[in-house]
């Protein structure tokens, strides 16, 4: 067996086999994620102090899986893997080729994923440092992202708020909005896929999540996206109860970009 294959099993080996700081035996880590090139990656990111230990699953989507990761200081992060085998590349393509900061030319499937995380890494990057509720973006790797973990003190992830919806939907959306304007007009970007499955709950205020799609103001498509993400939060907090328009977010937005 090829040595850093080699060591990259026995590190995973290592990450599974520690102690870990809660019983996840309901979270189970498919597999199917830790192909040779994925292992090798995680060993990388090991080697380089980012993570020690892999604790159970976050969420687990078509394209991606989330586990809770343990740094050598014992603090939680989020370890994002997307998986090859399962990613939606028709998607991934059409959106990084509207985006003129990345000149993808290529339908390498493993080359386009490895673009995809590198674009969320920098949405997260841009809108953290606007002032965004989002998690802090780490490092990135091939087709693993490192990012802030949102939850408590012993590993209980925040919940999107489809999950567990808040107790003053009037205030929440209010503070959703706060969040949405700055993620338009401060750090000029647009989530493109904004939903209560892509906002976390957490004690009360949203962290908006999952970027990877987002698009800057100048992409041909943006207005579009944008109207997209106003339609469906405005459609699902309604079901909460919440008294708002299409018009009133547009307008509270006052995107200049699109007048």
């Amino acid at each position: 067996m090829d040595s850093k294959i080699a060591k990259a099993d026995a590190k995973h080996q290592k990450l599974h086999s520690e102690k870990r700081k809660k019983d996840n035996s309901e979270r189970k880590v498919g597999n199917e994620i830790f192909d040779k090139l994925t292992l090798e990656t995680l060993y990388k990111l090991a080697n380089q102090g980012y993570i020690d230990i892999l604790n159970g699953a976050i969420s687990t989507g078509k394209e991606a899986n989330v586990l809770t990761g343990i740094d050598k200081n014992e603090n939680f992060l989020a370890v994002k893997i997307y998986r090859i085998a399962t990613s939606d590349f028709k998607k991934m393509d059409y959106y990084l080729k509207g985006d003129p900061r990345f000149n993808i030319k290529t339908k390498n499937k493993r080359k386009i994923i490895y673009s995809w995380v590198t674009k969320e890494f920098k949405n997260l990057t841009r809108l953290y440092e606007a002032g965004v509720r989002v998690p802090k973006a780490f490092t990135s790797a091939n087709n693993v992202l490192l990012i802030e973990f949102i939850g408590d003190e012993t590993g209980n992830p925040a919940q999107p708020v489809k999950n567990q919806p808040p107790k003053n939907p009037d205030e929440f959306f209010n503070k959703l909005l706060v969040q949405f304007k700055l993620f338009v007009n401060e750090a000029k970007l647009v989530h493109g896929d904004l939903s209560n499955y892509n906002i976390l709950n957490f004690n009360e205020k949203p962290v908006i999540i999952d970027v990877s799609q987002s698009v800057v103001l100048d992409n041909p498509i943006s207005r579009e996206l944008l109207e997209r993400d106003i339609n469906t939060i405005v459609h699902e907090y309604r079901k909460l109860c919440v008294k708002t328009s299409f018009e009133e977010v547009w307008e509270y937005l006052d995107c200049k970009f699109f007048k």
